[in-house]
This record gives C-alpha cells, sequence and structure tokens, in this order.
C-alpha cells in the first residue's frame, strides 16, 4: 500500500492542483452499497482463496455516462463485450495506473518469469483481457464474460496456491438503455487468503487512500471509451 499512499502524495492530488480539486475531478465516480450476497463471494476462486471465509474489505464505485457521449463502435454487437474491454484497456494502460505500473516493471519484468505478462502501455491497450492474462506481475484475469472481467489481485500470478493477501478486482459495466447511460464499475473484494484473521485486511485510512485510488482509476479508465 506504500505505493498508493506515495502516489496520492504527489501525482494524484498534485496533479488536481488540491484534495479539493481532485474531489471536484471525480465528483461522478460514487461508491454505493454492495450487498453481502454480491455474486463474486461465491464464486470459484473467491472460495479457494479465502478458505477460512476472513472479514472483507468489500466496496463498489459507479460512474454513470450517457450513451452518447460513448464511441458508437464500442455500443455494437453488446453481446461481443468490446464496451467492457476497452474500459479495462483503459483502466490498464491509463494515466492512473501508469505509476503503479513503472513501479511493477523496474521490480519485477524480466525475459524469463514475467516476460509472459503484459507490461507495455501498448500491450495493455490493444490486450482484450482473455482468462489467464497476467499484468504487470500482480493481477490475473480469473474470469470473463460480456459485461464483467475479474482479476485476482494481492501478490504475484506466478503463486497459484493461497497468499496472505488476496483480492478480486471487478472491472464492469452495465449498458441501461431505458435511462439512455452505461453504468461503469469497479469492485474490490480485498482479504487475508492464508491463517485466521481477525478483522478486515485494511486499516480505515488505507481504505480511505484505496477509495480515492479507485476513483481516479475510474477517471482514468473512462477516456478511453468516450468521444
Amino acid at each position: 500500500m506504500g505505493i498508493i499512499t506515495k502516489f496520492l502524495g504527489t501525482a494524484v492530488l498534485g496533479g488536481a492542483g488540491s484534495a479539493a480539486g481532485f474531489a471536484f475531478w471525480t465528483r461522478n465516480s460514487k461508491f454505493i452499497p454492495v450487498s453481502s450476497s454480491d455474486p463474486l463471494l461465491a464464486s470459484p476462486t473467491f472460495l479457494r482463496h479465502n478458505p477460512n471465509r476472513n472479514p472483507l474489505t468489500h466496496d463498489l464505485c459507479v460512474k454513470r455516462v450517457p450513451l452518447s457521449s460513448i464511441q458508437s463502435h464500442l455500443l455494437e454487437k453488446e453481446g461481443e463485450g468490446k464496451l467492457v474491454e476497452a474500459f479495462c484497456a483503459g483502466l490498464w494502460s491509463g494515466l492512473g495506473y501508469a505509476h503503479q505500473r513503472s513501479y511493477l516493471s523496474k521490480k519485477y519484468q524480466n525475459t524469463t518469469t514475467t516476460a509472459h505478462q503484459l507490461w507495455s502501455r501498448e500491450q495493455l491497450r490493444n490486450s482484450t483481457y482473455e482468462v489467464g492474462t497476467q499484468i504487470t506481475d500482480h493481477f490475473e484475469v480469473v474470469s470473463k464474460n460480456p459485461s464483467s472481467i475479474v482479476v485476482r489481485c494481492g501478490g504475484s500470478p506466478l503463486i497459484k496456491e493461497v497468499r496472505d493477501s488476496e483480492g478480486l478486482f471487478e472491472i464492469g459495466v452495465e449498458l441501461k438503455r431505458d435511462e439512455g447511460v452505461a453504468e461503469f464499475r469497479l469492485k474490490s473484494a480485498f482479504f487475508q487468503g492464508r491463517g485466521k484473521a481477525e478483522g478486515k485486511p485494511m486499516p480505515e485510512h488505507i481504505e480511505f487512500l484505496h477509495r480515492l485510488y479507485t476513483k481516479l482509476w475510474m477517471e482514468t479508465a473512462v477516456r478511453n471509451v468516450v468521444r
């Protein structure tokens, strides 16, 4: 979490001009209540990697964008999932992830064990994020459908067994044509994988920074789908 703290303290708030500026810029990205019966928590990946049903940090950020503002070709053939692919590509290739991508690249990118993973902005922008795709040695796509891409996070995807730090991150979109909007969604579920945890995995101040970081990802990801 140190990289998130550092990034928010410099690039985010500094680039926005002030905390108030950042709040204004991200004002349309909102956290809404998420159900304890969320299907993500019944997924095979969640059940496998949280064997002790440890407490969660579980949240959902949404942003509604008029359909008229979205690139028209992404709205065609809705069943092919082009919109969620572009949203996902915008998240990983966008400025919101640039600092973390650079940090992870310097630390983990090599020509042997991580050569098959996505690292460059071009790779991240052009990928369709099929199941098994690994991103910057920190994320792996574990499920995909036309409206949702779920990645496992919390550590290197090279480690297949349960890790101390685990998480699922869902990148989704729902077209609400009767309302004339697309609802973009970023959902997180973080938890301790190994052993029995007494409480949630994040203290309150880190959870607060995580939510700011999520809003940043939302705003920069949506740039890849709008006109």
